[in-house]
């Protein structure tokens, strides 16, 4: 469906689609996520995802941490204007460059992102987009970051 948050999607006909951007934390857990179509490259949108992450309480005493301490992304993001947006922001960016590292390192830390996107697959009306506004795409992909956090609490605690 067409609507605000699509674009045409470059590798199904020009359809369009939406991406979601997602920060999780090293089990998985999403922290925040963006809505964007799907012609948007991922690395325009992470000032926008690090942003969506609420603030942290960590159990210690002061003031609650907002962002993570760093972050790990792929290839994709290798660019001075990325890191340049992590370090504003207090976050130590671990982004693999092109033609250096080799991303079998950097697997170790992507996977659990890849992960959490198949999670949201699991819902099924996620994977297809049928609503044409946004906004109520959003609520219903909140809802599913809220329970795949309550399956991680009841797993872990």
């Amino acid at each position: 469906k067409r609507g605000p948050a699509t674009g045409p999607n470059p590798t199904d006909r020009g359809k369009p689609g939406t991406k979601r951007h997602l920060v999780t934390d090293a089990r998985g857990t999403p922290l925040g996520f963006r809505l964007s179509g799907a012609n948007r490259h991922d690395s325009v949108m992470m000032a926008a995802t690090l942003d969506a992450i609420p603030p942290l309480r960590s159990g210690r005493r002061g003031r609650s941490r907002r962002r993570p301490d760093k972050v790990h992304a792929d290839k994709a993001y290798d660019a001075r204007p990325r890191r340049h947006e992590c370090r504003a922001r207090g976050i130590v960016p671990r982004i693999a460059r092109r033609g250096v590292e080799s991303s079998d390192k950097l697997g170790r830390h992507r996977w659990v992102v890849e992960r959490t996107h198949a999670w949201f697959n699991r819902f099924r009306r996620l994977p297809v987009r049928y609503e044409r506004r946004a906004d109520i795409y959003e609520a219903f992909t909140s809802l599913a970051a809220s329970l795949i956090t309550l399956n991680q609490i009841k797993r872990f605690c």
